[in-house]
């Protein structure tokens, strides 16, 4: 008599909900505490580092997705330190065409790939640090006067990166800061201006189908920083220098941005 022998099915195997590589974590975890610093008042407009730091080992759009909830939790803090504070002026100049980068950002979404939008981070991660050098070396410009139109087209350059890779800080510096604004109005129009723009941002990302359950709860794993990076930023402005923290930003953003360059010229 033939005896048969039945096999145990295989168990389905059921994917893991968010992102378990250690790697990612160690890129992630010091960029976003960086990120919180700077949203903090600690050196304003140092906080680029975030996506291109978890694009070195994930999409650019996914990098994008994950770091936005987390830029949110952190915007509730800044919002609260600076509202009433910024340049009522300028936020009329540059909030209206930030608010249409947005719009023209979620078109282009669909259409760069990833190695279309690193290089776009890589680029801008490097353009930041050069001018950031050039302005070291040869001081600061003459004070420039406000100008409407020309406030609400680095607004929507700024809307547009913003979009794309939360990459809008260099845009928007190369309008603002020739202003030389107080440093607590400046401060305050460049938090408050990105907290409208964040929040804006989660219905093109949503529509997008960028807010999938995997990124949202890779974002909840990393949710924890957002206080904790904006208080060290707030601790920092009586601790330690400006010049420090961005030669150290710098370094980074330097490192990263070549190495997406690379990636998106496909080298």
């Amino acid at each position: 008599m033939q005896h048969r022998h039945y096999t145990q099915p295989p168990v389905p195997q059921t994917p893991v909900p968010f992102i378990t590589d250690p790697w990612f974590y160690v890129l992630a975890v010091p960029a976003l505490l960086i990120t919180g610093i700077s949203k903090g008042g600690f050196a304003s407009g140092g906080g680029n580092l975030a996506v291109p730091a978890m694009a070195l080992l994930v999409p650019a759009p996914q990098a994008a997705a994950i770091t936005l909830p987390v830029l949110c939790a952190m915007d509730l803090a800044g919002l609260r330190a600076w509202w009433g504070r910024w340049s009522g002026r300028e936020m009329r100049a540059i909030l209206p065409g930030g608010l249409a980068g947005i719009l023209l950002g979620a078109f282009a979404f669909g259409l760069m790939g990833d190695r279309g939008i690193k290089l776009m981070v890589g680029l801008i991660s490097l353009i930041f640090i050069a001018r950031g050098l050039w302005v070291a070396r040869h001081g600061p410009p003459e004070p420039d006067s406000p100008n409407r139109l020309k406030g609400g087209f680095w607004g929507a350059v700024s809307g547009f990166t913003s979009t794309l890779a939360h990459a809008g800080g260099p845009p928007l510096a190369l309008y603002l800061y020739p202003l030389r604004l107080p440093r607590a109005q400046l401060t305050a129009t460049t938090v408050v201006f990105f907290g409208v723009m964040n929040y804006v941002k989660l219905v093109p990302y949503a529509a997008l189908g960028q807010l999938t359950a995997s990124n949202l709860l890779t974002s909840l794993v990393l949710l924890p920083l957002a206080p904790i990076g904006v208080r060290l930023g707030i601790w920092l402005q009586g601790h330690i220098s400006d010049k420090v923290f961005y030669r150290v930003i710098y370094v980074l953003l330097g490192t990263t941005g070549l190495k997406l360059v690379a990636e998106g010229i496909g080298l």
